[in-house]
């Protein structure tokens, strides 16, 4: 299959059909085209465009499309439709994306979008989804599963699971409750073929199996599937029930969002925006850092300001602000961008003390090297042996405050429950330039004997 790839050339072949009104032609051209790729398609098209190409093709197709869609041209579609054409394309959808997209609804429709929804049991099970928070498991999950009775026999398992598998677009597991639909285990498709129609399947399940609560945070869900390599997982409420199943393809963009926001933070922005933004939302997720930033080259100017007249005397000094400035910030981002990512995938063993340790005398082993080669270098070209070897000692001890500040504080922020991310971007490049000229002047003053 070759892979799909959006030209200027389609897009505007696509909007040609649409303005001449040629149906059967546009239906055509989409026919083989994936609906993540039709998606994509209308994305670049204007609202009435994207509205006139939903409600042509066929709902079972566009119902997809509409969760591949970007939110705010999802929001432009959804409010040129009415409530049963927005009614018929949650109908086919499973649960959890039905309600997601309920939950971008205003209000006002909201419960008679609802009524308009034939399949009345699966309307009930998007009104249950949609009372737990978002940011949960429970708002996660999907209700369509396969689960058997644990006092049933393997022929009446069987036909039970045919009913339920027809709504079910991939069956991944069945699960295995007793008579209060609590989840007992899973069974294994061969020993469900291998065994006697006449075996009860509480002698043929397997009891053990993971599981989640309503309550738990999507991103511990994600490392849990990550870890034990689940394409899915079985969702219980608080006293154990079965109530949901979360698929690898939600945990998928959980962890891409997660990413996305991460590398934000890291680079200073800080609220969830994406390059169509308006300029007023940039300027709102951008302004708070750059203004960090700019309080913390005023410091550093300020104690810059605080050594001139040692500066005046060795005005190579000042030269080397810029590099010890850099040095402190690279190592303070790399120290905070290495624990960051172990307390994402819960890789950090040990205690605190012993983590700073290492990232102590690793930083006293880099900082040795680099102060070796640059005190040859600042020796050979100026042939001052004092001032080099104070700028050299500077750079040890600027290396190993950035490498402690650069551990420290994400492990701090883990600690009081704050997004240790916000540790790999402004903030730690910002104080590790002030402290870094601060004990640079320092250091400097002493071993000069100014």
């Amino acid at each position: 299959m070759t892979p799909f790839k959006l030209t200027d050339e389609l897009v505007e072949q696509i909007e040609q059909l649409i303005d001449s009104q040629q149906n059967a032609e546009l239906v055509k051209l989409m026919d083989d085209v994936h609906y993540a790729d039709i998606a994509e398609i209308i994305n670049e098209l204007n609202e009435d465009e994207a509205t006139y190409l939903i409600k042509l093709l066929e709902t079972d197709k566009t119902s997809d499309v509409l969760t591949e869609l970007d939110e705010d041209v999802r929001e432009a579609i959804l409010k040129n439709l009415s409530a049963k054409e927005i009614a018929d394309e949650l109908g086919e959808l499973d649960t959890d994306d039905a309600a997601d997209i309920i939950g971008e609804l205003p209000n006002s429709i909201v419960q008679e979008v609802i009524s308009e929804i034939e399949d009345r049991e699966h309307a009930k099970d998007i009104v249950d989804l949609l009372r737990y928070d978002e940011n949960s498991a429970g708002g996660l999950m999907a209700k369509e599963l396969v689960k058997v009775r644990e006092n049933w026999d393997v022929l009446k398992c069987v036909k039970e699971m045919r009913a339920q598998a027809e709504n079910v677009t991939r069956v991944h597991s069945i699960y295995v409750v007793d008579e209060e639909d609590k989840l007992k285990g899973r069974l294994s498709l061969k020993d469900l073929l291998t065994t006697s129609t006449r075996t009860h399947i509480a002698d043929v399940y397997i009891p053990k199996v993971d599981s989640v609560n309503v309550n738990e945070k999507p991103e511990e869900v994600a490392k849990i599937m990550s870890k034990y390599d689940l394409e899915a997982i079985p969702v219980v409420d608080e006293i154990g029930r079965l109530v949901g199943r979360i698929t690898i393809d939600d945990i998928v963009d959980v962890i891409r969002e997660e990413a996305d926001k991460d590398y934000q933070m890291a680079a200073g922005i800080s609220q969830d925006v994406e390059a169509d933004d308006s300029i007023w939302q940039l300027t709102r997720a951008r302004l708070p850092w750059l203004f960090l930033g700019l309080v913390g080259g005023v410091g550093a100017a300020a104690i810059m300001g605080g050594f001139e007249e040692m500066i005046s005397k060795h005005a190579i000094l000042f030269f080397f602000t810029p590099l010890i400035a850099a040095m402190a910030g690279n190592v303070g981002v790399q120290s905070s961008a290495i624990i960051v990512q172990g307390l994402a995938n819960d890789d950090l063993k040990g205690s605190v003390g012993n983590r700073l340790i290492k990232e102590m005398l690793l930083a006293l082993l880099n900082g040795v090297i680099l102060a070796a080669i640059l005190l040859l270098f600042t020796w050979v070209w100026k042939g001052d042996f004092l001032t080099a070897l104070a700028i050299s000692i500077s750079l040890i001890a600027v290396i190993l405050v950035a490498g402690f500040i650069g551990t420290f504080i994400p492990l701090f922020l883990h600690k009081r429950g704050i997004d240790p991310a916000i540790a790999t971007g402004p903030f730690i490049t910002t104080s590790n330039d002030i402290f870094g000229i601060l004990i640079y002047f320092w250091i400097a003053k002493i071993v000069l004997g100014i």
